[in-house]
């Protein structure tokens, strides 16, 4: 009797380790739940070592057949002041005729092409190939309910959105404030804004669409999507929305000697008694901006690890492309004068990049000040670590009002950081008020909060649960 050969997938993901991460976190749930066979097709950067030690970690090889597709050469096609978006939808547009080529000579044919939201201009090809197409959401239900109707804002609305005195409406779905919305749509003359309306164009035109939440947590927004919902209907999308998420990184399996210390260090710290501090692959801040942070850290009087990079000014995602390589030594003289030998017996400073899951597992950690990218947001949710909102750019700002809002998991500025710099003396109290647990966490309940939305993550993605459910609806699908 002859072996029924495993489906097989391939995924495209665009460069970054919020889009290459969820990516391969999704294809794995392929492999280990339903046996299915899972090419990645990753466009990467070249400039990231974050990247490469995803690429090259322990289980993805393993489990994925990966396909690096080396970035395209832009030459001549974005100029110097394009931004992230715009840089990413033009290397990916360019890489096209490198994903046909792939998808057309892989053996077995793949039974559905799954790509990222800045690979919709591959869904044709997978429709010549008569390959289904689905789109793969890293990021949360309420952004992209924003994503899909900003073509419908860009019709009804007048001026540029920031100016709006009204929140901006999404049938089914909470308003949108002017001050949240996200980057791409800063300045509407801006050529990132015309790539950011193709992406909300693109997805309604797949097969469907897998977003990385789950039900419990973005019910709402969720119901707006789907048939019949309100949002639906506005845009005429009938096709099927998936939450599939919280999907995660798990821990490495190897640390590095860096890595070793600092869990040795964490070791002998008390239980929920360090703030972690990070910033993403790609966030930077001013030398300013640096200057206040390091001295709220060490006037909060609690312990921190701070995974550090050397001040940039500009714009918030200045790193994103970048491989950053400075150490330690070389990003302490942009600190304090003395602030490395005060704090020696309390903090610790991680230059670049650090496992972020790893150290967020660990039982000392005990809130976290993050730029809310989606992916470090579920991995401080999933492991029950109350965060620091502090946005820096793409659909951040959306997430910090989601988390400390509507979901009541996290403490934010007072002012958005890429508008003014946050004072040392706010940073300590937001420190205080996540770390200390006294009445001040009591009464807004954020810790007891985040460890209930940790227990709801876990039954979702548990055998019968609701994002289980749905990755096999999906699965079963695929397999006809």
């Amino acid at each position: 009797m002859e072996l029924q050969k495993p489906t097989h997938v391939a995924l495209l993901s665009s460069p970054g380790l919020g889009h290459l991460i969820p990516t391969i976190e999704l294809g794995k749930r392929f492999v280990l739940n339903h046996n299915f066979k899972v090419t990645v097709l990753a466009v990467t950067s070249q400039t990231s070592r974050a990247e490469t030690q995803i690429l090259n970690s322990a289980l993805t090889p393993s489990l994925c057949n990966v396909i690096n597709i080396p970035s395209p050469d832009l030459t001549g096609l974005i100029h110097q002041n394009d931004r992230m978006l715009t840089r990413l939808c033009v290397m990916m547009r360019q890489a096209l005729p490198t994903i046909k080529s792939i998808l057309s000579e892989i053996t077995p044919r793949p039974s559905a092409l799954i790509v990222d939201i800045f690979g919709t201009e591959a869904i044709p090809i997978g429709r010549k190939l008569n390959i289904p197409n689905y789109v793969y959401v890293a990021s949360q239900a309420w952004f992209l309910s924003l994503l899909v109707y900003s073509p419908i804002l860009d019709e009804k609305i007048e001026g540029e959105y920031v100016d709006q005195k009204e929140a901006l409406k999404i049938p089914g779905c909470n308003p949108v404030r002017p001050e949240d919305v996200v980057d791409q749509m800063l300045d509407r003359n801006d050529r990132e804004y015309k790539e950011y309306l193709g992406v909300g164009k693109g997805i309604p035109q797949s097969d469907g669409i897998l977003v990385n939440t789950w039900e419990e947590l973005q019910r709402k927004d969720l119901e707006a999507l789907r048939e019949g919902g309100l949002l639906s209907e506005a845009l005429n999308m009938n096709i099927p929305v998936y939450a599939v998420g919280p999907l995660v990184r798990e821990p490495e399996l190897e640390t590095s000697s860096v890595t070793k210390s600092l869990l040795t260090w964490l070791d002998e710290q008390p239980s929920e008694s360090v703030v972690y501090v990070s910033f993403g692959s790609g966030g930077t801040m001013s030398y300013e901006q640096m200057t206040e942070l390091a001295w709220g850290l060490e006037l909060s009087e609690w312990r921190f690890v701070w995974v550090v990079r050397a001040p940039m000014e500009g714009t918030a995602d200045a790193a994103f492309f970048t491989t950053g390589s400075d150490g330690v030594d070389e990003v302490a003289k942009y600190l304090p004068e003395g602030f490395v030998s005060r704090t020696r017996k309390v903090g610790l400073l991680v230059p670049e990049w650090a496992q972020q899951v790893t150290i967020l597992k660990h039982r000392s950690i005990g809130g976290f000040l993050s730029h809310c990218g989606w992916g470090s947001t579920l991995e401080s949710v999933t492991n029950g670590i109350p965060l620091i909102a502090w946005p820096l750019y793409a659909e951040q700002r959306m997430n910090a009002t989601l988390l400390a809002e509507e979901l009541g998991l996290a403490v934010r500025t007072t002012v958005l950081p890429t508008k003014k710099v946050v004072r040392r003396e706010e940073i300590a109290r937001m420190v205080r008020e996540v770390l200390q647990g006294d009445e001040n966490v009591k009464s807004n309940g954020i810790r007891e909060r985040v460890k209930e939305v940790q227990r709801s993550a876990v039954n979702a993605l548990s055998e019968g649960g609701s994002s289980y459910v749905a990755l096999s609806h999906v699965a079963k699908t695929i397999q006809g």
